[in-house]
């Protein structure tokens, strides 16, 4: 069983929110792979829950309801439950501010990034050795971070933001066939676009 997490926040005031991004992508892997409609998801966890079929391969997907900064507790409680090998099956997708709007990067490994929600993950599991998903968000040079992660995107993001979304459902899914090697290598490219508007909101 392979377990993705995407991270972000309940409710709908934050719905499309920048932290949400992790939502997001799990949303998408829910419309391509789902058993069930993402709308028939379960609450287990402390979290909403789907069984999917990722080409041999089963895998829940799971986006905690815990609010960002508790994100390790659903987490733990589904690798527990499930006696998932969190080096090998466990992939978190999260938002990054230092990644360009756009922009995806897989990892296998790693530290927080200053992240809260995967810096509960990693004192809940009590290990950094597994796979992340980091979505770029851009910075802004005018808004205090903290801000800036619950906003949304500008008219200028969007199509950037909408693009990275559907990028990191296709390398989840094929870190799902592959492995997180072989998807690094395939989709920790620059895209096409490389210049990124500024945020001015």
């Amino acid at each position: 069983m392979k377990l993705i997490v995407g991270l972000g926040n309940p409710g709908s005031q934050y719905t499309g929110t920048r932290h949400n991004v992790g939502f997001e992508v799990v949303d998408r892997l829910a419309r391509r792979w789902a058993d069930r409609p993402a709308d028939g998801a379960r609450n287990r966890f402390g979290g909403l829950v789907v069984e999917a079929t990722v080409g041999q391969e089963r895998a829940l997907l799971l986006k905690p309801l815990t609010f960002m900064n508790r994100s390790g507790r659903a987490v733990a409680e589904a690798v527990g439950f499930y006696k998932i090998d969190a080096t090998r099956d466990l992939l978190v997708v999260a938002d990054d501010l230092d990644l360009a709007c756009g922009i995806i990067r897989l990892r296998a490994e790693g530290g927080s990034g200053g992240h809260n929600g995967l810096q509960d993950i990693l004192g809940a599991l009590g290990r950094p050795d597994w796979a992340r998903c980091r979505v770029g968000i851009g910075r802004s040079t005018t808004i205090p971070s903290a801000d800036y992660v619950l906003g949304r995107f500008t008219p200028e993001q969007q199509p950037l933001a909408e693009e990275s979304f559907d990028q990191a459902a296709s390398a989840c899914e094929a870190w799902c066939r592959d492995g997180i090697a072989s998807s690094m290598n395939t989709f920790n490219r620059k895209p096409a676009t490389t210049s990124e508007p500024l945020d001015r909101s």
